[in-house]
This record gives structure tokens, sequence and C-alpha cells, in this order.
């Protein structure tokens, strides 16, 4: 198992906010010495563009972004890039035969062809979609590929940049009625499971078990997963609305390398104190 991580992502933070460098310190000093560790290289701007729209890239860029909840931070832009092309890196090892998880903040599910989406109140702490800009590159290579979104949030991101391609199916397991407010039907190739608060753990796998035979059927290539952390049962930001533990984590790894597919797993949210945890057991599960 081969991990993606830079201290550079440690660097930029805003006091108070939840998507915090220390969540993701804390899970690399508990990781390191466990798996191999390797240093991701930023995106190009042709990456960027491959899923996204210029006028908002460039936004990034300027450094003009104005978001209820996503800081216009200095550097953010290359910090962007650099989350985005540990994705790359870590799809390129995933079709080399080994599994791989990129470590690795700005998250990016929520960012959509032109940053925020229909209906979404905000970018969601996301700034690029890393998942998205490298599934994009793998079909260029390959024929299709499914996205296994664990995240406690809907991505609309995700599901806004690549609605309607048949190359991808896009699953997702989220709660209804929650922030973005997004994926309470399925719709073409994106198909959501919308769960109720305080659902058990045993009907969210009742729930993820049809979501991986959505996964079957479409015999995908490549298997990229956004891996969030947030459903866990003590999670601040959602309440717990998920139910799941840190073992809940490892029996999802289990199931996805179940499918034997070339695969690879990108960090989204996750922010209780059981995180660092929570993505361990993930990756020994999907190892």
């Amino acid at each position: 198992m081969k991990i993606l991580f830079s201290k550079k992502c440690l660097e930029y933070w805003q006091y108070g906010h939840p998507e915090s460098p220390e969540r993701v310190g804390k899970t690399f000093e508990l990781l390191k010495g466990k798996f191999e560790f390797l240093e991701p290289e930023p995106c190009s701007e042709k990456d960027l563009l491959s899923v996204h729209e210029k006028n908002y890239v460039e936004m990034i860029k300027k450094g003009e972004i104005h978001d209820s909840d996503t800081p216009n931070l200095p550097d953010i832009f290359d910090y962007a890039k650099l989350s985005a092309g540990s994705a790359i890196k870590a799809m390129k090892i995933a079709l080399e035969g080994e599994k791989t998880f990129s470590l690795m903040r700005p998250p990016g599910h929520h960012a959509g062809r032109n940053g925020k989406t229909l209906h979404a109140p905000s970018l969601g702490f996301c700034y690029f979609n890393n998942i998205a800009i490298a599934t994009k590159m793998a079909l260029n290579s390959l024929k299709k590929v499914a996205i296994i979104d664990i995240d406690c949030h809907h991505g609309n991101g995700t599901q806004d940049i690549f609605f309607g391609d048949k190359n991808v199916l896009y699953v997702s397991l989220h709660l209804n009625d929650f922030y973005p407010g997004t994926g309470r039907i399925s719709e073409k190739n994106c198909i959501n499971f919308p769960l109720p608060f305080g659902i058990d753990e045993k009907t969210y796998f009742e729930n993820f078990n049809l979501a991986l035979k959505e996964v079957k059927k479409f015999n995908p290539d490549l298997i990229a997963v956004s891996a969030g952390f947030d459903g866990h049962k003590n999670d601040p930001l959602t309440m717990g609305g998920l139910g799941l533990n840190e073992e809940s984590y490892r029996k999802i790894g289990e199931l996805i390398v179940s499918l034997k597919k070339p695969s690879f797993a990108v960090l989204e949210g996750g922010y209780g104190i059981e995180f660092p945890e929570s993505v361990h057991q993930f990756l020994m599960g999907f190892f």
C-alpha cells in the first residue's frame, strides 16, 4: 500500500475552520511506519481544465474566490493543485497494480465544473475536484471508471462533472436532506443512496452492498473512491448521522477490494477525534 502525502498540505489554515491541517497531520503521525509514503507533485493547469471551466480556474488562481465556507487563503491555488496532482499519482500507481491512497487536503468532491453547482449553498471546503481530475485522466487509457463516494455529504461536484457520461458510474451513499442538499434521486449514470439520519450500521451496509451491485454490473476498469470519514457516529459536523465506527471503515475497504478491480482512494471529509483511526482501519481493509 502506497500513500501519497506532502507536509506542504499542512501549511494553510484558517482559525476555527473544521477542515484543519491538524486532522491530516495526526493521521500522518499514526500511519507513518505502517505504510510506504510517496511525495506527490502538483497537477498542471491543463489537468484542471479537463474538468473545470477556465473562468473558475482563473478565479482561484487570482485569489478571487468568495465563498461562505471555502476561504480565499494565500497560495491556495498551489495547495489545491498539489492535492489534485496527488490524486492523479494515486490513480497511476493503481493502474500499475497497487492500492493507493491520497492523504491530502484540500478535499474536492463538492467542486463542480464552474465551482459551486446548482442548488448547492457553497463549495464545501473544496477548490478543485481531485477525484474527477484523476478519473478524467484515467479515461485517456481506460474505457470505464466507477467512482464510489462514501463521504457523509453528497459529492454534487463530481455528479455535475460526469452527469450523463456513459464511461463513468458515480455511486454515492450520503445523508438525505443534508449539506449540500443534492443527491436525493438517481439520474442517468449517477446512482444515489440518500440515507436517513440516525441509521444503524446494518442498514448502512445493506445499502452499501446494493451500491456495489451497481458497480459490479457496470464492470469498470478502475475504481476511484471518494473516501470521506464523516459518517462516523461521533463526527461533530455530521452529528454521527450514518452511525459508522472505525471497524465499519475497515469493512468498507474490504468490500471494495472484493470487487477485484484496480482501485485508489482520495481523502474527502472527516472531522472527529476518531478520524485518524478510521482512515487507518479503511486502509487495513483496502490493502
